[in-house]
């Protein structure tokens, strides 16, 4: 299958299993279009939580798509495709699915990501394990290195399942390729427009802090973003088994 949002060289993607067959996925990057997000900085080098959200949630899609899975990219850009450079140039003709431009004002352009996933939901017949997940990079003070941690809306037990699922799917990965490493990432609830107001079972998930040194590795390094994606993907796999 060909998806030209991945760019020239991972455009064609390749069927490797069926372990996700029957299941539908709407992706949202954080923020894009006229805001970037979370700010940090390498040297000279800005760095722009829109950016690295944004090449994770198509590493991470594409992954899903290899076994089976049905993908809608919510937030979308037609030039950038999967990047592998490090410090990913910052731009702002990110468009909302199927292609309008996003807002600057925050609720109206959460408005519109939800508007977007809901009428796709409504419309989407196959399959009935259909989940949003919205990633973004969190901004704390320079000190504070920060695990990957998820959040869902309270009330949704399927929502709490997925979200642990992953988590710990993350920890043993960790466990295996950074032994005596630990792993703080946690799972809560929060009270968050996109949790509250999407019809799919949805998870938001952090993938650091964007001003500290080490979680910055984590997002610059196009394997860690790949690492990042793939190790998302088995804690979805495994989750779908369980709804089984």
């Amino acid at each position: 299958m060909t998806e030209p949002l991945f760019g020239k060289d991972y455009e064609q993607v390749e069927l490797i299993d069926s372990q996700l067959k029957g299941s539908v996925f709407y992706l949202v990057s954080g923020h894009g279009g006229p805001d970037p997000g979370a700010m940090g900085k390498i040297g000279k080098n800005i760095l722009c939580e829109d950016e690295y959200a944004y090449d994770v949630t198509l590493r991470f899609g594409r992954e899903l798509m290899r076994h089976g899975a049905k993908v809608y990219f919510i937030i979308r850009d037609p030039h950038d495709g999967i990047r592998n450079e490090l410090y990913l140039q910052s731009s702002t003709d990110e468009v909302c699915y199927p292609n309008s431009e996003i807002p600057l004002n925050q609720i109206k352009r959460l408005k519109q990501r939800v508007d977007a996933i809901n009428t796709l939901h409504r419309n989407e017949r196959q399959g009935s394990y259909k989940r949003c997940i919205e990633l973004h990079v969190d901004a704390r003070e320079t000190k504070k290195n920060i695990d990957i941690f998820f959040y869902y809306h309270e009330g949704s037990k399927n929502g709490e399942r997925l979200a642990l699922t992953m988590r710990n799917a993350i920890e043993r990965k960790y466990q295996l390729k950074q032994p005596g490493r630990g792993y703080s990432g946690d799972v809560s609830t929060r009270t968050l427009y996109m949790l509250e107001k999407t019809i799919p079972i949805a998870v938001f998930i952090e993938l650091g802090n964007i001003n500290h040194f080490r979680d910055q590795q984590r997002l610059i390094y196009e394997n860690n973003r790949q690492a990042l994606a793939k190790w998302l993907c088995d804690g979805v796999i495994e989750d779908f088994d369980k709804s089984k």
